[in-house]
């Protein structure tokens, strides 16, 4: 692999991980790391004909996740090498499938493709657990869930687009406990007694109309090699029942 750090940050934890990844996959194009100074700007992965360009903030590239983060990434860009269908069905096409005729407020529409990118991140950390301890990826899920609880809003505005404190969503955050819950399962990474159940639990108290349970079953039971038209029936079917089935819709 071919990895090619641009910013004021180590090489180590790209390189490292570059190396952890080979000794299960490759990567065709070459990787250019790009670090953003700007701390709120979050982790992500662009593809072009030539190469991948791996985003990540100088917080970010500088923590004690850089190395888990990278891997993450390059699991995205393994995933997009391979034509998978999470990686290359539009989601904009999906929701247009899933929502056709219907009106939803801005803020669950936002919403749906943080639940598309979760079912991206489904396919990627299929291959990062492959390739690398959960201890840190787990650690992640349950310190991020934890800190979304904290900061739950008392109440939760009808239709809000940008909410006027950085409260957390509740309905969104059970969804994410949610997807939490669903990558552990999928691999099998904690028992029963861990902390994220509880914290899952509260997240399911505090958006009762949401229903946590069916939306673990649906990330965690996601087919490991589905054709096109299972995967776009996958993301419209779990798009639809947030949009649609939990909390207020209007038609």
């Amino acid at each position: 692999m071919d990895v090619r750090v641009q910013g004021s940050a180590p090489t180590e934890p790209f390189l490292g991980a570059a190396d952890l990844f080979e000794t299960e996959h490759d990567l065709e194009l070459p990787i250019r790391v790009q670090v953003r100074e700007n701390p709120d700007e979050r982790t992500w992965t662009a593809h072009y004909d030539a190469y991948h360009v791996l985003n990540i903030s100088q917080q970010a590239a500088t923590s004690a996740m850089a190395r888990e983060l990278a891997l993450h990434e390059y699991s995205h860009m393994r995933r997009y090498e391979q034509s998978h269908p999470s990686h290359t069905q539009s989601t904009e096409e999906a929701l247009v499938l899933a929502l056709a005729g219907r009106s939803i407020e801005r803020r669950k529409l936002a919403h749906c493709y943080q639940i598309a990118n979760h079912m991206k991140d489904i396919y990627a950390d299929d291959i990062t657990l492959a390739v690398a301890p959960a201890d840190k990826l787990v650690s992640f899920l349950e310190s991020s869930l934890a800190s979304a609880l904290a900061d739950r809003p008392a109440e939760v505005p009808e239709a809000t687009w940008q909410r006027l404190t950085p409260a957390s969503d509740p309905d969104i955050t059970a969804v994410n406990a949610a997807f939490a819950l669903a990558l552990c399962e999928r691999h099998e990474l904690v028992d029963a007694s861990h902390r994220i159940y509880d914290l899952a639990h509260a997240a399911a108290n505090d958006a009762p109309g949401v229903g946590i349970d069916a939306f673990k079953s649906r990330f965690r039971s996601l087919a490991d090699d589905p054709d096109a038209s299972q995967y776009r029936k996958a993301l419209v079917d779990v798009t639809r029942r947030y949009a649609l089935h939990s909390g207020h819709a209007a038609d």
